[in-house]
């Protein structure tokens, strides 16, 4: 049998220490007052749930980042959350079931099987938005909105936002005839970004000159707003709701730059991850300092068919664990004020005392029997002593 010490832990799994911790949990507390300000309600998903339903819509992708296990009780297989979104579709169609719009977020602990290359956590703390029942520009643009307005209040700067549609793929693959088969295919060989190995595939397709050029330029449509002009020009003799794509996207970046000039905005037409779930726009935030997106979202639209109500969606999600680590301002960087509360047996008033400054906030630590220099042991800069039969607070040096 394999030696291991008790206090290692498995890979990819971290202990958050005292100083991350309260810093997270401010991150926390801060992020959730801004989702209530946007009108968004918060929800609490299971840890724990069926496979099929955390399979649903999103979820397919992530069937083998999923730890599952039989239950006792019922025989059928269970998954620990890998991803928190369809279970908060599942929420929206089923449990509250309403016509109207919806708004929800939500905050918690999910597992992976595996620790992506450059974030080898396995347990990332996932934070998100979903907006519910409403499909149009409006409400992808107010999700994108929030998704900055969250990054910001994290304290994260020189956000790079990239935006794709993967309706502009779809519609192309539907106009081209594609054989579902090919569809993967031209999907994989897209993703690797290989001009030569897409040239070689379209050659066997026998496409229409027009379709051929268009494919084969597709990945080469990306980078700033003069991307869309490209597109349209290339997209010119294509199907209608490819026009309406790229009109969605010109949209979305005119409120962006008009409402954030100093955010830099990217476009990828030829980025389809989340194809498989996602319906329209797609979205991804940057920062210099990480070589992966920090927050991602998009238009899925449908998800909760399968929980009796196909209503249209758009959201974001991102790592709580990545927004706190990045954030600027760490707990111990504030002056932290910490009173000593010395042993006083018998003497009710200094109980009083103490439960009226934690009331107002205040740090108070009462003194241990037998313990050794308390105040410096555990970084108090006050002390309260008795005077006149007053407790008052004494500064230490």
């Amino acid at each position: 049998m394999l030696h291991r010490d008790p206090w290692l832990l498995p890979e990819g799994v971290e202990e958050v220490l005292p100083e991350d911790a309260k810093h997270l949990e401010k991150i926390r507390r801060q992020l959730l007052d801004v989702f209530e300000c946007w009108g968004y309600e918060k929800v609490n998903p299971p840890f724990i749930d069926y496979v099929d339903s955390l399979l649903t819509g999103s979820g397919h992708d992530l069937n083998l980042q999923t730890f599952k296990i039989t239950d006792q009780l019922s025989g059928e297989m269970l998954g620990i959350r890998a991803d928190m979104t369809p279970q908060v579709a599942r929420i929206d169609a089923h449990s509250l079931s309403h016509q109207q719009s919806s708004r929800l977020c939500y905050i918690g602990t999910t597992l992976h099987t595996r620790g992506n290359s450059l974030d080898k956590t396995r347990i990332p703390m996932q934070i998100g938005a979903e907006l519910f029942g409403h499909t149009g520009i409006d409400s992808d643009t107010e999700v994108v909105q929030l998704m900055l307005e969250i990054l910001a209040q994290a304290g994260l700067q020189n956000v790079h936002l990239d935006i794709g549609h993967v309706g502009i793929y779809r519609g192309l693959v539907e106009q081209a005839g594609l054989t579902a088969e090919q569809e993967i295919e031209l999907f994989n060989v897209l993703q690797c970004k290989s001009n030569v190995e897409l040239e070689v595939l379209l050659d066997s397709y026998q496409l229409k000159p027009e379709l051929y050029k268009i494919f084969l330029e597709l990945p080469k449509l990306n980078g700033d707003s003069t991307v869309l002009k490209r597109a349209l020009q290339l997209l010119s003799a294509v199907s209608g709701d490819i026009k309406s794509a790229l009109t969605e996207l010109q949209g979305l970046a005119d409120v962006l730059q008009s409402n954030y000039p100093q955010l830099t905005i990217s476009f990828d037409l030829a980025e389809l991850r989340g194809y498989h779930y996602h319906t329209g726009i797609v979205f991804s935030a940057f920062v210099p300092q990480v070589g992966k997106e920090i927050a991602r979202g998009g238009r899925y639209d449908n998800i909760g068919q399968i929980f009796g109500s196909a209503r249209p969606a758009t959201g974001f999600s991102a790592d709580l664990k990545v927004l706190a680590r990045l954030s600027k301002t760490k707990a111990s960087d504030e002056a932290v004020n910490k009173i000593l509360a010395p042993i006083a047996k018998g003497d009710s008033s200094l109980d009083v005392k103490v439960r009226e400054l934690r009331a107002t906030g205040c740090i108070v630590i009462k003194e241990l029997s037998g313990q050794q220099d308390a105040a410096k042991q555990l970084a108090c800069n006050q002390k309260l002593e008795k005077i006149d039969e007053n407790w008052v607070l004494v500064p230490l040096n």
